[in-house]
């Protein structure tokens, strides 16, 4: 039986530097116990620096998407990073990756985990990018604590409303915690295994998961711990906080107001991001630009990579 990983002692904490292609150190620390507490947490991150870094420049930090990691973002994190001149930061939220495990899941706690990831480093601004619930993290980031804030980036997720699709993910949350992978399967026959287990439920989840190579992504969760198969989300927390505190934007947040640089960038494919909710949106971020990637889904970094690029690199400025 797949679960969520167990109560351990151990916390995994890497710092990698790419420079070129690898330079410095990297120190691993194990997933942490999953703690009842509502204090930020220290996220597991990866660090890009290009080869002609710009020490006048605030870096940028970048969070993924709902049971996505810092992984996804290996390969544009290191193009950002070059193209901006910019040190990059992708992190693990919490419940995520190798970042701790927590009872409490919302936006308010993930925009102090973002203020708290900058304040380790002594970085006083940055330019806070996020996808989806990364999205939604730093745009409570930027509603509380302002000042932090150099920039914006929102991928493809609003203040204002959601995809109807998002409601059938505790449905998907499910049928990953129920799955039974044999232990003598290596790792890419367990994943392949998942895989064909899920595809039947897929038709009533999230739209995005129809795509092959996002369910890829999503079973790079999948892990081998103590003779079994495990996932390193937390399951359980993240089904438990689904309703209300990650599926909607925490309406105290939406009264508040962002004067600063802001993009929003959507997948033209994608309801998460309408065009109709605008005004609103621009109630709250005064500032704020739209844009879509035709072709693009609610992945839009995967569906459309080198477009991607060509949009945000200009976005976030040298």
């Amino acid at each position: 039986m797949i679960t969520i990983l167990p109560v351990t002692e151990r916390l995994f904490h890497s710092h990698v530097r790419y420079v070129k292609f690898f330079t410095g150190v990297n120190v691993a620390r194990d997933i942490s116990t999953t703690r009842n507490i509502d204090a930020p947490v220290s996220m597991q991150y990866t660090a890009f620096e290009p080869q002609q870094p710009s020490s006048q420049l605030p870096p940028v930090v970048i969070m993924h998407g709902l049971m996505g990691s810092r992984t996804n973002w290996k390969s544009l994190g290191k193009a950002i990073s070059e193209q901006t001149g910019r040190m990059v930061y992708t992190v693990d939220a919490r419940n995520h990756g190798e970042s701790p495990h927590t009872e409490e899941h919302n936006y308010p706690l993930l925009a102090e985990d973002l203020v708290y990831f900058l304040r380790e480093r002594d970085v006083p601004q940055a330019v806070l990018m996020g996808h989806s619930m990364g999205g939604r993290a730093v745009m409570a980031t930027a509603l509380t604590e302002p000042s932090v804030v150099e920039k914006l980036v929102v991928l493809d997720i609003s203040p204002i409303g959601t995809s109807k699709s998002i409601s059938t993910l505790p449905r998907f949350l499910e049928i990953m915690r129920r799955v039974q992978v044999p232990s003598n399967f290596n790792i890419q026959k367990a994943r392949l295994h998942i895989d064909e287990l899920l595809k039947p439920a897929i038709q009533y989840c999230m739209v995005q998961f129809q795509e092959p190579s996002i369910r890829q992504f999503l079973l790079t969760n999948l892990i081998w711990a103590d003779g079994e198969y495990r996932w390193r989300l937390n399951i359980e927390g993240i089904a438990r906080n689904f309703n209300p505190h990650i599926s909607t934007f925490p309406a105290t947040l939406s009264s508040s107001v962002f004067e600063g640089d802001t993009a929003f960038i959507g997948g033209a494919l994608s309801d998460y991001l309408r065009a109709e909710d605008e005004d609103r949106i621009l109630d709250i971020f005064p500032q704020a630009s739209f844009h879509f990637l035709d072709g693009a889904g609610h992945w839009l970094h995967a569906d459309k990579p080198q477009e991607f690029l060509r949009l945000v690199v200009p976005l976030i400025g040298p």
